[in-house]
């Protein structure tokens, strides 16, 4: 097991704040609070920086170490696509703080991961994952033996983190105890309550019954990292124990190969066994064994050992929201500039898929009229 040899001291050194204020404001310089900020940095980085600081109580020597600094509040939003959602977005000061971290921390993580983990990782991300799933497929499917798909879905992953749990798995890699005391903040939220009860759904659940020592607030850069810390314990679990050669994973999408029925459901009991137990999670209904010829759907994608197609339901979302981009754009609220770049995004999303019928379909049904400065 590998042990970090990271100090409090690298985490809050003012050089690395300046650092974490850059990524923290990458594309969001003109919001209020990101100039607020900037317009007295020096400041803010020395402020943060004291409040981070570690000190004896009451400033007696050979009392207790505390520290200033807590979490904020959160501002919530639901969304409904792709599916309900509560995202939380915490103000820019523990922005900062969480990149200040995460810059320092995530790399060191990221290097004890299994090779086939794509989420939330530089350099790996959907493209690659769907790509190297369907090279798989197209190995096993040219296998004189009959290759069957086990699909993991994981209740409501976000909201049903152990934060004890993953508290511990912390402890194993990070020895300095005043960075733990910090990741402990982050993730044990003293006003705000992330975990949703089993079986709830987030916008079906009263607000007294969320749960404080469960859950991780979505949208949050740190919950990103954690999420891949917590399930890199199934990862390793599934290598080195299980010797699962054909697995892959994206966040808590995940699939594993087998050339057989048997191995298959066998793998699928060990591992619903050791995320119960272990990671305290559960698998629901739409865990699945499938036969590998049939299309898999992973990350956002129907994959075969020929084709890479956009899912319908993504497809759906693409036509509703380039009909209001050209609704908005014929009303005259927004510029062709940025029509032209959202539909360029779209087209470079669409690259990656074998998807030439969609985007005939998309240029035909879809007419942006540039207006006549001279009419």
């Amino acid at each position: 097991m590998k042990t970090f040899d990271i100090t409090h001291e690298e985490i809050i050194d003012p050089s690395n704040l300046l650092e974490a204020d850059r990524n923290a404001s990458q594309g969001k310089h003109n919001r209020d609070e990101n100039l607020k900020f900037s317009a007295h940095r020096e400041e803010e980085i020395i402020d943060l920086t004291n409040r981070l600081t570690y000190y004896p109580k009451d400033g007696i020597p050979g009392n207790p170490l505390e520290s200033s600094y807590r979490v904020g509040k959160y501002r919530m939003k639901q969304i409904y696509e792709p599916k309900p959602r509560i995202i939380m977005a915490l103000q820019y000061r523990d922005r900062v703080v969480q990149w200040a971290y995460y810059q320092k921390l995530n790399p060191l993580f990221d290097r004890q991961y299994i090779t086939h983990s794509y989420g939330c990782r530089k350099g790996k991300g959907t493209v690659k994952a769907r790509k190297q799933l369907q090279i798989w497929l197209r190995k096993v499917n040219r296998s004189p033996k009959h290759w069957y798909v086990l699909k993991l879905d994981i209740a409501k992953y976000f909201y049903r983190v152990d934060h004890e749990i993953l508290m511990k798995i912390l402890k194993k890699h990070i020895k300095d105890e005043l960075i733990l005391r910090d990741l402990d903040k982050l993730i044990n939220c003293e006003h705000t309550a992330f975990g949703l009860p089993s079986g709830v759904q987030p916008e079906l659940c009263k607000q007294e019954d969320w749960l404080y020592n469960r859950g991780m607030p979505i949208g949050n850069l740190t919950s990103q990292m954690f999420a891949n810390i917590y399930l890199n314990e199934l990862d390793q679990f599934c290598k080195h124990v299980l010797h699962i050669e054909k697995y892959i994973r994206f966040v808590d999408d995940v699939i594993a190969l087998f050339d057989s029925k048997e191995k298959a459901f066998a793998a699928r009991d060990e591992i619903e066994r050791f995320l119960n137990e272990e990671l305290h999670l559960e698998l629901n209904n739409k865990t699945s064994i499938r036969p590998a010829y049939l299309p898999v759907t992973f990350v956002g994608a129907l994959i075969t050992p020929l084709t890479i197609r956009v899912r319908k339901s993504t497809r759906q979302r693409m036509y509703r929201r380039i009909r209001f981009i050209q609704k908005m754009f014929e009303m005259g609220r927004l510029t062709w500039e940025k029509v032209n770049n959202t539909m360029q995004s779209y087209f470079g999303l669409i690259s990656h898929f074998t998807a030439g019928n969609l985007l005939r379909k998309i240029i035909d049904e879809f007419s942006f009229r540039v207006p006549d400065n001279n009419s």
